[in-house]
Order: C-alpha cells, then structure tokens, then sequence
C-alpha cells in the first residue's frame, strides 16, 4: 500500500483534522502546512498530490505513537529511511497499545482469521525463517478493521 492511501486512511478511521495531522507530523520531528496535509491526501491523478516517502511518513507515524502512548524517555527516535508493510504495522501496534489479542480481534471483524502464530511471524526479525512479509491485502483488512472498531 502507498504511504499516502494509509495515511488517508487512518484520518478517516480517528477523526483527525488537520490541526491534528499537523500536530501528529510535529511530534514526529517534522514542520508541516495545511497545503501539504492537504497535498498528501489529494489522489494521484490530481495535479497538485505529493507523494509521502517512508522517511516522512515515519515521523508521522512516531508522531502517531506519541499522541497515543505519550513522549519515550529520550527523545523521539529517529525515523526509518525505509518502511514495509511490517514496520508500518508494528508502529500502529505499539501506538494504539494493541495486544495480540486485539489485533485478532480487529481482524475478525472483517471476516478474517488469523493464528496467533501466523500474527507473530509479522513481528518477527527478517532474518528468522518463521518472518513472514505482510501483503498488502492483508494490512487492507487491518485498517478496515480499524475503521470498524473505531
């Protein structure tokens, strides 16, 4: 899934306006407008869309995580030069304080099932032969999940 789409997405889901999603930026490390809010939500086929690149989407997302979990001690880390669908997904596990069980739970509402097994594998290290590369059919489900609950 693009950057931009699960952006969108989670606006949509929690109700945040744009005061919100700049704010959600800045607690991440990064000044935004209303002209790029409103930019990176724009679809691609308009003239005006600018694409979110994983770095800037990763300040968003450590943004998101300290709105609902509060400052780590430290600092904000630093963000990611590159994101996957498994990095995106552990990011919103953490800032929504999501135990597996609610991660199960949020997939049944849309009709999917899922092991505790099969969800660990997402949260494993790359390099162990259990990790298992979320698709994007997959986290699709996970935020309609989301927009179902909430």
């Amino acid at each position: 899934m693009k950057n931009n789409d699960i952006l969108c997405r989670l606006r949509y889901t929690f109700n945040f306006d744009d005061d919100k999603m700049i704010d959600l930026f800045a607690k991440g490390g990064l000044v935004t407008t209303r002209a790029d809010i409103s930019d990176y939500l724009k679809k691609e086929e308009d003239e005006n869309h600018k694409p979110l690149n994983d770095r800037l989407f990763a300040m968003y997302l450590n943004g998101f995580i300290i709105n609902f979990r509060g400052e780590k001690e430290g600092g904000t880390p630093p963000p990611e030069a590159q994101l996957n669908n498994n990095i995106i997904f552990r990011k919103l596990k953490i800032g929504l304080n999501f135990k597996d069980e609610d991660l199960l739970a949020i997939f049944e509402l849309v009709g999917m099932r899922i092991s505790k097994h099969e969800l660990s594998a997402f949260f494993r290290n790359p390099n162990q032969s259990q990790y298992r590369e979320g698709k994007d059919q997959f986290w699709r489900n996970f935020l309609e999940g989301l927009q179902v609950k909430y």
